[in-house]
């Protein structure tokens, strides 16, 4: 039997290289798709059973081994929707499994891919050049928290964004101890603050809570104060307007004893203002500073309340200043340092485009130049990710071996990249000789076994 059990081995043998023929052909035909995981191809001998002093070598068989843990190289692309994941995980996607009136219909069954060039459909889904539908958890644009917590395929329509009424404004800035206003003069004391009594009788815009300047007034205020910044402001409707605000100094440490250094904010309200129609609100809170430039007491904020400016109602936005936002040190500009004014508010705006950040999130970028989250990527971890059943188009699906989807630990996130294949054309070209060298010899096996068989046969004869 040992002439025919040859014969029989070289027989295994050659249908062990034919199969590492076909995953060598099929790595290098995916050598540029994208996201494909090689299969390699394993060797396992099999032995007959034997006397311990009579063991042979025995046959061959096959088997293939998945790669789904290699990661391809990750490179940047000029695709704002593509992504590709660094680490381990998969993105959750779905397959229509038939479509009504051209709308996919989704039969639940969900699938896991590395390959990310996702771009968005008419419909507002994200689709990767397979055919996959992308799966995430959506945030709600308005407060920023996920709505759920299951993966659901994702679709994002062209719906306006509502708008949002200002409600703070957070505010930086240094003033100078000495404001260089229209009326300083360095030779008279005093000169650069604000003074009561150049005001219409009854109308002292430093009276806490009540103070204000009209209109009558306007051009005296804008001589005794300086500019302290703009920024544009919403009301509920997201109609905008220009929030300004102006210092006045109206006490200065330098006079003496009894005087600290003290300042007024103002607000404008109507920039046509005329007779006793109000031009500037006082917030109603005095800015007192020490001599180190700080304010004595703090304030953290103050509160425009029934703020209207040029007739838009912003009700009472709140004025933020922060801890050490705001100080009093010299400058030679005379002016007011304004290092951050920013508001909360926006205009409604529709969605123009999606892109994908570094942090794993779905950006809808909207008309009123609005950049917010829309959706969180979910990346899928297996126990046995190597144990996955492959499917056409680089996805793959669960098995009892890989275990369920676990979620929460994949790795991270890459916008505007693709994750290329994990074939290595120079590998997948030494595989191909060797595989090659070892069939030939298993076809010289035969050759040699069917010699030796017309050999017997002669003998016989």
């Amino acid at each position: 039997m040992g002439i025919f059990g040859a014969l029989t081995t070289s027989v295994a043998g050659l249908r062990a290289e034919s199969y590492a023929l076909e995953n060598i052909s099929g790595n290098i035909a995916n050598s540029q798709t994208t996201a494909f995981k090689r299969i390699d191809t394993s060797f396992l001998d099999l032995i007959p059973e034997t006397g311990p002093t009579q063991q042979k070598a025995g046959s061959v068989t096959s088997a293939s081994r998945s790669t789904n843990t290699v990661q391809g190289d990750v490179q940047a692309a000029s695709v704002s929707t593509y992504m590709a994941i660094n680490g381990s995980g998969f993105f959750v996607v779905q397959k229509p499994g038939n479509f009504t009136d051209n709308a996919p219909i989704f039969d639940g069954v969900e699938n896991y891919t590395r390959r990310g060039d996702f771009t968005l459909n008419k419909d507002g889904y994200l689709v990767n050049g397979a055919g996959y539908y992308l799966e995430g958890i959506p945030i709600d644009p308005t407060t920023g928290n996920l709505v759920g917590s299951a993966p659901q395929v994702l679709k994002f329509k062209n719906d306006f964004l509502p708008a949002q009424a200002t409600s703070k404004v957070e505010y930086r800035a240094n003033l100078a101890s000495y404001p260089l206003t229209t009326k300083h003069d360095v030779s008279i004391p005093g000169s650069e603050l604000l003074k009561p009594a150049d005001f219409s009788a009854g109308n002292d815009p430093t009276v806490a809570g009540t103070g204000k300047v009209i209109g009558s007034d306007m051009q005296t205020f804008i001589d005794e104060s300086i500019a302290g910044g703009a920024v544009t402001a919403y009301d509920v409707s997201g109609a905008p307007v220009n929030l300004q605000f102006r210092w006045a100094k109206t006490d200065s440490a330098s006079l003496g004893a009894g005087h600290t250094d003290t300042w007024n904010m103002f607000y404008q309200v109507d920039p046509n203002a005329t007779g006793t129609n109000t031009a500037w609100q006082n917030v109603g809170t005095n800015f007192t500073f020490g001599a180190n430039g700080q304010p004595n007491p703090p304030v953290a904020s103050v509160t425009l309340t029934g703020a209207t400016v040029n007739g838009v109602a912003l009700g009472n936005p709140v004025v933020n200043f922060s801890s050490g936002g705001l100080t009093q040190y010299a400058d030679a500009n005379g002016n007011v340092q304004v290092n951050q004014i920013q508001q909360d508010g926006f205009p409604a705006g529709s969605l123009q485009s999606v892109s994908i950040s570094n942090n794993g999130r779905v950006v809808g970028n909207y008309s009123n130049g609005r950049n917010l989250d829309l959706a969180e990527i979910t990346l899928a971890t297996f126990n046995g990710p190597d144990f996955l059943k492959r499917k056409d188009g680089g996805a793959f699906e669960a098995t009892d071996e890989s275990g369920q989807a676990l979620f929460g630990n994949g790795g991270t996130i890459v916008g505007s990249s693709l994750e290329g294949s994990n074939t290595d054309i120079a590998d997948e070209f030494t595989k191909l000789i060797v595989t090659q060298q070892a069939y030939s010899a298993n076809t010289k096996v035969i050759t040699t076994s069917n010699q030796m068989v017309q050999d017997l046969l002669n003998v016989l004869r």
